[in-house]
């Protein structure tokens, strides 16, 4: 069983229902990232093209060294990636890689200078920089790409196509708030690439008229009456001028700033975000990363030589095919042989479950009768050495086998458990039941129940040289009756007396 949900289990909204709409999953995503080691100024413009390319794009991606080409391509699929852009920088100089996902063809293009988007704004004297704007992707502009050569039309193809098209029926223009300009000088055959914020603000209008419709507070200082604010023509200063009529237009919709209603006459102005770059076109390739060079700005090959590239490659390409090929029938191989051993297998275990109970039973008996010859012929063989050797006849159980393994005790049985060990303080308990029990059965074995007093005062009292008295008096005794007493049995005018009285316990008594 698994777990169940609690209250607190978060519901993960990405499943089988919750699907991304077709516009969003059609839309180009990409890949911007930096290979190699670089300057911590080209990874701050990695992170600024990041922001340019939203919202379609990895904006929180972390590259690692370790991290190849093919790894990005692996989960470009899954991810609706359709292109790469790679920063790497060299001795010689920085360079862009443009790429399209999964097969190419790749634009390399050579840096010649840059600049970050913080320093942009810290150089402009008015700053608009909205977040919001970053939620819809920019449009695209480009300007001066109509140049002759195969090469122009394709890097003005790869650049729109980085950026979702725009359908002109159900654009909504709210959504519109960003704009990349890309401008091609063909005299220098460099590249300007540029990156702004739209607004629109509207037309015909005084300086107070203006702050009030843009939502600014007003200062009424210097005014008596809300009208001479509006009516005062010496408020409005130099720097106060009308747009030309190029940037007027009327919108035929409302725009989310202030001020630009539908069906209004408003001013469109571009605020720059940045960064700025300027870079040329410097080789194409037919694949990803690599591939038949398809146009080079520096170098150029003969005919001859072309083709014998174009050789080398197709080799290249044929022996890999041909690896690949063989690889495959390796594996097919591996995989046959392996169902040939798993059906022997198999077979195997069927015969054995077809041989029948009886069967088994009489090839063990027939096993077990062959062993049992072979011993008795080696116990013969055994038998008629010794004789031959000794001269006599061996004993019984000599050469026999003794099948039983278990010691047996002295009166021949099979000793079935071995004896416990008793530890000190068990073994003393033991010993002193086993004496109690003794004496217990002394006593009632004797019928002398009275006996003399007499002999009991024989039985302790001390001879004079302090030692007990077993038996009656004899030669060289004196009569008890004789003999001094001193409290606790023992004599104080011999010395061996006085030696032993501190060794003494004190069981002697005073007898009348």
């Amino acid at each position: 069983m698994g777990k169940r949900k609690g209250k607190c289990s978060k519901k993960n909204p990405a499943g089988k229902d919750a699907l991304e709409p077709e516009h969003l999953v059609k839309a180009p995503h990409s890949f911007v990232i930096h290979r190699g080691n670089c300057s911590k100024d080209l990874i701050d413009l990695t992170k600024d093209f990041r922001k340019v390319m939203e919202p379609f794009t990895a904006s929180q991606l972390k590259e690692r060294k370790k991290n190849t080409i093919k790894d990005f391509l692996s989960v470009s699929g899954y991810l609706h990636v359709s292109h790469m852009m790679t920063f790497t920088e060299t001795e010689l100089g920085t360079y862009m890689r443009l790429a399209r996902l999964p097969r190419g063809p790749t634009l390399t293009f050579r840096i010649h200078n840059y600049s970050l988007a913080r320093d942009v704004i810290s150089s402009l004297k008015k700053q608009y920089v909205i977040m919001k704007a970053f939620q819809n992707a920019p449009l695209i502009v480009l300007n001066s790409f109509s140049g002759e050569g195969m090469h122009m039309k394709l890097m003005a193809t790869m650049f729109q196509n980085m950026f979702p098209t725009i359908n002109i029926t159900t654009v909504k223009l709210k959504n519109i708030r960003r704009c990349v300009l890309m401008n091609y000088n063909s005299s220098s055959k460099l590249i300007d690439f540029r990156h702004y914020v739209i607004r629109a603000t509207p037309v015909g209008l005084n300086k107070g008229t203006k702050k009030v419709v843009l939502g600014k507070v007003p200062n009424l200082n210097r005014c008596k009456d809300m009208s001479e604010f509006f009516d005062k023509a010496a408020l409005l200063s130099e720097s106060e001028f009308e747009d030309e009529q190029q940037c007027q237009v009327v919108l035929p919709q409302s725009l989310a700033s202030r001020g630009a209603a539908a069906e209004s006459k408003s001013a469109i102005r571009l605020y720059e975000l940045g960064p700025r770059i300027s870079f040329q076109l410097i080789k194409i390739e037919d694949g990803l990363m690599d591939g038949e060079v398809l146009f080079h700005e520096l170098i150029e090959k003969t005919e001859e030589e072309k083709v014998l590239i174009k050789k080398r490659r197709e080799e290249k390409k044929r022996l890999k095919e041909k690896r690949k090929s063989q690889q495959e029938d390796n594996v097919k191989r591996k995989l046959r042989e392996k169902e040939e051993l798993k059906q022997k297998a198999l077979e195997g275990i069927k015969k054995k479950k077809e041989m029948t109970e009886s069967q088994r039973l009489m090839e063990l008996a027939a096993a077990e009768s062959q062993n049992a010859a072979d011993m008795d012929q080696d116990d013969e063989n055994d038998a008629d050495y010794y004789r031959k050797e000794v001269g006599a006849e061996p004993e019984k159980d000599l050469f026999s086998e003794n099948t039983s393994r278990k010691r047996k005790a002295d009166d021949n049985s099979v000793r079935g458990f071995k004896k416990m060990r008793l530890d000190k303080k068990l073994k003393k308990k033991y010993q002193k039941n086993q004496d109690t029990e003794k004496v217990n059965k002394k006593n009632k074995g004797d019928k002398r129940f009275g006996r003399n007093q007499e002999e009991d005062k024989r039985k302790f009292n001390n001879k004079p040289d302090g030692r007990r008295n077993k038996g009656p008096p004899g030669k060289g005794q004196k009569p008890l009756n004789n003999q001094k007493k001193v409290f606790s049995g023992k004599f104080n005018k011999n010395k061996t007396a006085r030696s032993r009285e501190g060794k003494g316990k004190g069981k002697g008594k005073n007898r009348k």
